[in-house]
């Protein structure tokens, strides 16, 4: 393939006068065109009108060191070459029209001359591939080939530079270990999703949704992408986090938007409002479905046009901020039930992430666990571990179909605090996590979402459960919720026959849990599809 190199005449250094001397001067141009192991077929030479005169003789040159050469004199008009838009617009032209001809030729685009400005336009237009070659920049040599310098080839695929792409691999490294407050979560699918939730963050400023049951980490999550945003220099002002079921009725308006004096009884000063608060920074709106319909349409305009007018006030304020919202609802079931905008739900769901409950990851349980005691020692002084045989025990509690883990992570929180402030010596025993594994047996199990007899008759329906003898109707109540919390038949059926599964040779609780649901005409798939949302 033809080597083509598309270069800017240097008005100064390509400049060495009609003496004979111009051959001891380093001309960076005509030094592109006298490297011995780079063959430069056509030079496309970019210049100036006025610098006619002065391309010529390069051109000269450039035909006595390297005949092999096609100089092709191109006048490019720039009449502030310190201008960004003017110097980009031009060159963006040029590379528009050009002709380029990837198939049959490779080309070098030349960075050393021109303005600066010029320069970073030429390497901006070679990135983006508006320019399809590579960048080669020249420098002067010392001694003998002081003149002649060097000429080096600069390819923009950064994974060929080990160096640079090791680099920027341990910066996501870190940057996705921070979103995870350094815990080293196990769960595959989790990691992935922190992954992309780290190459939005870092590369948007569109909304995020984050999804996910109460206690997953939502809240702490937004902070941590702020927090990396404020690093990268993305976001410059504050984090403003509001749970909006706080906020509802008639204070919702004022306390998103704010108000003017006197705008209504009790406004007695001007209130700037939360999203103007976060101007320039990051807004997180937790339980966004908690917002009523009017401030719903107010914030989708905020979002799309930056503009909103606060209560009582005749004139339209900015704020430009990012948005995070949160959520433990299905906000396409409130759109369907009218409660929630579809507009508002188009314009949020760009970036929608759902956060598994600690249920799902019980892998990563440990982790969490280990991570929560060293928080508990930085709030309240000396360390607190776990005995051997304690966290052994627990663990095969806390990971067990068994353990539903209802609050999610404000649950595990919730335990350590108390078995860290019990531990005496700094130590939790075996008496402490059989007293937290009571008591949390005993939580959840008051905690189902709906009374057993409101279960069954979402599974069987008022009749069929009329006709049952109460004997049977305590005992599939008991199978039913514990359906409700496991994760497989096989799951569930482990748990129900963990006693008389011991004296068969052979175990295959599923299939025990199959036959015992046929008598009742229900299935696994039933079941779950009723009553698990």
């Amino acid at each position: 393939m033809k080597t083509v190199a598309v270069g800017l005449l240097g008005v100064s250094l390509d400049s060495a006068g009609k003496a004979t001397s111009r051959w001891e001067k380093w001309r960076p141009t005509v030094a592109l065109c006298q490297q011995e192991d780079l063959l430069i077929g056509r030079l496309e030479l970019l210049h100036p009108p006025k610098a006619e005169e002065l391309a010529h003789a390069v051109k000269r040159d450039i035909a006595a060191v390297s005949p092999e050469t096609e100089v092709v004199l191109r006048p490019f008009d720039t009449p502030d070459p310190w201008d960004f838009a003017q110097v980009y617009g031009a060159l963006y032209e040029f590379a528009r029209t050009y002709p380029f001809d990837v198939e049959t030729e490779d080309y070098l685009i030349h960075i050393t001359t021109g303005t600066h400005v010029a320069q970073i336009c030429m390497f901006l237009l070679t990135e983006s591939r508006h320019f399809p070659g590579r960048l080669v920049q020249t420098s002067p040599g010392r001694g003998e080939q002081a003149v002649q310098g060097t000429a080096q080839v600069v390819d923009l695929d950064l994974s060929k530079y080990d160096a640079i792409a090791s680099r920027f691999r341990e910066e996501q490294k870190e940057a996705t270990s921070f979103l995870k407050s350094g815990i080293p979560t196990r769960n595959a699918s989790f990691n992935r999703l922190i992954e992309r939730i780290e190459q939005v963050a870092i590369h948007s400023r569109e909304p995020l949704l984050l999804m996910g049951p109460t206690g997953a980490g939502k809240s702490r999550l937004a902070k941590r992408i702020f927090e990396l945003k404020r690093a990268r220099h993305q976001v410059a002002e504050a984090f403003v986090e509001v749970n909006c079921a706080t906020i509802r009725g008639e204070g919702a308006m004022s306390a998103l938007f704010g108000h003017v004096k006197g705008s209504f009884t009790g406004a007695l000063r001007d209130r700037p409002g939360l999203l103007r608060a976060a101007n320039r920074g990051v807004l997180f709106l937790d339980e966004i479905g908690e917002l009523g319909l009017d401030e719903q349409a107010m914030l989708l305009r905020a979002l799309e046009e930056k503009v909103f007018l606060p209560l009582g006030a005749d004139r339209e304020v900015k704020s430009d901020f990012m948005l995070i919202a949160g959520t433990n609802r299905n906000l396409s079931d409130m759109v369907r039930e009218r409660r929630f905008r579809d507009d508002l739900l188009a314009r949020i769901n760009l970036w929608t992430f759902v956060l598994p409950g600690l249920k799902d990851r019980p892998e990563d349980v440990e982790p969490n666990l280990d991570f929560e005691l060293q928080q508990f020692a930085q709030r309240n002084g000396p360390s607190v571990r776990f005995n051997r045989e304690a966290r052994e025990r627990f663990l095969r509690f806390a990971t067990s179909p068994e353990a539903i883990w209802n609050g999610n992570f404000r649950d595990l929180n919730g335990v350590v605090v108390r078995m860290a402030t019990l531990a005496r010596g700094g130590r939790i025993t075996t008496e402490l996590v059989d007293e937290e594994i009571a008591r949390l047996r005993s939580e959840w199990r008051s905690d189902v979402s709906s009374p057993s007899a409101d279960l069954l008759v979402r599974c069987l329906g008022e009749e069929k459960l009329s006709v049952l003898d109460p004997f049977d109707r305590v005992q599939l109540e008991h199978v039913v919720e514990v359906m409700c919390r496991s994760r497989s038949l096989s799951d569930a059926g482990r748990l129900l026959f963990s006693a008389s599964r011991q004296q068969k040779r052979t175990a295959n609780d599923a299939d025990r849990l199959r036959k015992y649901l046929s008598r009742f005409g229900l299935d696994w798939k039933s079941v779950r599809d009723d009553l698990v949302v």
